[in-house]
């Protein structure tokens, strides 16, 4: 089984949601949903909140929907028993974070300063808020704190949103982004959820930045792959390149000496996380080659090949 932290990471962006009627609770999950984020924080600021998150847990059970701007233990017990799987908190509360840990539920306390960040690994923490991130001093102050506290991974909220998005979410101190870019307040009392997919989705798509990496084109010998190299190279002005077990036309065309993955060859999709592509790939019902993982010197997955072809190719997700 995941744990909490694995489970955050894979999403990488968690929507910060005020609800204020409770019937709009469902509806708004299921948009998510579609745009590729399952997951919530419901924020104790309105009465319903608890009523929000048991809706959401009772239709949705695979959704990862949390209780938000918990500021005490009974607003702890109440999101637990609505069925929060993790609390948010603005503030390090010492006694919230012991009852949490008593109950037995994941708390991402919010911090700010290197002060807060002690006190939360006092408590054994070892993720937590950073907020509220852009007038905290964004990714620069969370770089400037991480360096003495090398196991402390953050959350960072507030201020967050599509311009600023992968400036957090590149650096590997950082579990996931709380924003509300895409589940605005009045997006919700309208009930436009095909307005909050839309933005789901462009959320998305921005955090993975899919691209087009090279065409694999499998030739059945190094004579072959050579004249087709050249034959590209000639016609378009590309240049060619000869390595070890291909001939390369721009960095787009790898052209096989010998016939490798995939009927015709293969279809390298560029990601900026292959890890979270997969995951999300995966809830598409996506299915990988496990034996095809490659990773890098710090054990970060940087390759994968897709189980099966698409028109032909084999595909795979590689680093960009």
């Amino acid at each position: 089984m995941k744990t909490m932290n694995e489970l955050l990471y894979e999403i990488g962006i968690i929507p910060v949601i005020k609800i204020t009627d409770p019937k709009k609770a469902v509806p708004l999950a299921r948009a998510l949903c579609r745009g590729g984020l399952p997951a919530a924080e419901i924020t104790f600021r309105t009465a319903c909140a608890a009523e929000a998150i048991a809706a959401i847990a009772a239709a949705c059970p695979d959704m990862l929907v949390g209780a938000g701007t918990v500021l005490n233990a009974e607003q702890a017990d109440r999101a637990k028993a609505a069925g929060a799987k993790f609390i948010v908190s603005p503030g390090l509360n010492p006694n919230t974070v012991r009852h949490c840990q008593k109950i037995g539920i994941p708390i991402l306390p919010g911090c700010a300063n290197p002060s807060d960040v002690e006190a939360a690994i006092e408590l054994g923490l070892d993720t937590v808020k950073f907020f509220p991130a852009e007038a905290a001093g964004g990714i620069g102050m969370i770089k400037a704190m991480s360096a003495p506290y090398g196991n402390i991974r953050f959350m960072p909220t507030g201020g967050i949103n599509a311009d600023n998005l992968l400036d957090y979410l590149r650096f590997d101190k950082i579990i996931a982004c709380g924003g509300s870019f895409m589940v605005k307040e009045s997006l919700i009392e309208a009930e436009d959820w095909d307005a909050i997919e839309a933005l789901t989705r462009e959320a998305v798509v921005k955090m993975l930045g899919f691209e087009l990496h090279h065409l694999g084109i499998n030739t059945d010998n190094e004579s072959n792959s050579r004249a087709t190299a050249d034959s590209l190279a000639n016609l378009f002005g590309f240049a060619a390149e000869e390595r070890a077990d291909s001939f390369r036309a721009s960095t787009l065309f790898e052209i096989l000496k010998a016939p490798g993955r995939g009927t015709h060859g293969h279809i390298a999709i560029g990601t900026n996380f292959v890890d979270r592509a997969v995951a999300y790939l995966e809830r598409m019902g996506v299915a990988f080659a496990e034996d095809t993982k490659k990773f890098d010197a710090k054990g970060k997955l940087v390759s994968i090949y897709l189980k099966d072809e698409i028109g032909g190719f084999a595909c795979h997700l590689v680093k960009k």
